[in-house]
């Protein structure tokens, strides 16, 4: 029985040929640091998932698990996406080690804030949230449209954690609970809190991608957005309910209003006013239906039950967990 936690560093990699000989070694020194000062075990893992890429991204990580063993990977059948990858290397990691460490292999998050969730973890934390202080690097477009997709988020009624984003510590415990959420439609950002258990952050300066180029633009970004707004919330549906009774009251008011004027004999024939009515109820209830639509099409792919990542090949063969005493 060992008393020092077993990490799983999980890493996910789309196209990352350029970038990934640069920080697999920052991930490794990490891992021995860490083991060094007795915080983890020196049987701790750094997982890449390999998010189905049509570069050499694959043929690298089998390169360095045969190099060294702290070194291991998992390959899925085809590009799911950046939040199934992160789920399929959480859950490889959950019957392996007792701690996960979710980050990105750019070198934009700081991983010396790795010690400091461990730390947390070590004082009864079982999620810890990395946190960005500060956007210096971002263009003041970039920052503006990252920090209101937080706020948008959350207005919407999907809580996140404002300037988190997928740099977080989970112990075991955690994802065996999380293991219960089927959903196929995943924002992990706004699961992990639904979990609960002990929480705490920690605050790091995000820095300048390393090499190789963004695989989330705001494209990207708003997709997500919007994915997990209608994932975690019915707020919009709520909205639209509200704003529908709006309208209808301001239609019946003018109908009186209407109907007065007749009455009086001040109605005057006019096309302006009709085609703005029309138009505006029209677009109205446009975009009701799609927003209504989008609802009913995470109804249709939940039903389905698909699997959310199929794990085509491994660079290890499977082993006992390590318990922590």
């Amino acid at each position: 029985m060992e008393n020092k936690p077993l990490l799983w560093i999980v890493i996910p990699c789309y196209n990352e040929e350029a970038v990934l000989p640069v920080t697999a070694p920052l991930f490794l020194n990490k891992i021995n640091s860490l083991a060094a000062a007795g915080k983890i075990s020196d049987q701790s893992r750094i997982c890449f998932v390999n998010d189905g890429s049509k570069d050499s991204t694959w043929q690298l990580i089998c390169d360095f698990a045969r190099k060294d063993p702290h070194y291991i990977g998992i390959s899925q059948s085809r590009n799911r996406g950046h939040q199934n990858a992160v789920l399929a290397g959480l859950m490889e990691a959950k019957d392996k080690c007792d701690i996960t460490i979710s980050i990105d292999c750019d070198g934009q998050d700081d991983i010396n804030a790795m010690d400091r969730m461990v730390d947390e973890y070590l004082k009864g934390a079982e999620v810890v949230y990395g946190v960005r202080s500060k956007r210096k690097t971002d263009t003041f477009f970039k920052r503006f449209t990252a920090e209101g997709f937080y706020h948008v988020m959350n207005a919407m009624g999907a809580e996140v954690v404002f300037n988190h984003a997928d740099y977080r510590l989970i112990s075991t415990r955690v994802l065996e609970s999380f293991a219960d959420f089927r959903e196929v439609n995943i924002f992990l950002r706004g699961m992990v809190p639904l979990v609960g258990f002990p929480s705490a952050k920690v605050y790091y300066e995000r820095a300048e991608r390393i090499a190789g180029e963004s695989h989330y633009p705001l494209r990207k970004m708003l997709a997500l957005a919007f994915d997990g707004i209608t994932s975690l919330s019915v707020k919009p549906i709520r909205m639209i309910a509200g704003l529908g009774a709006i309208v209808s009251l301001i239609s019946f008011i003018g109908v009186i209003w209407a109907i007065v004027q007749a009455i009086l004999g001040h109605s005057v024939a006019g096309w302006a006013s009709t085609t703005c009515i029309v138009c505006f109820v029209g677009g109205i209830q446009l975009i009701s239906l799609g927003v209504i639509g989008e609802y009913i099409g995470k109804i249709y792919m939940e039903s389905k039950h698909r699997p959310r990542y199929i794990i085509s090949e491994r660079t290890w063969a499977p082993y006992e967990r390590h318990y922590r005493g």
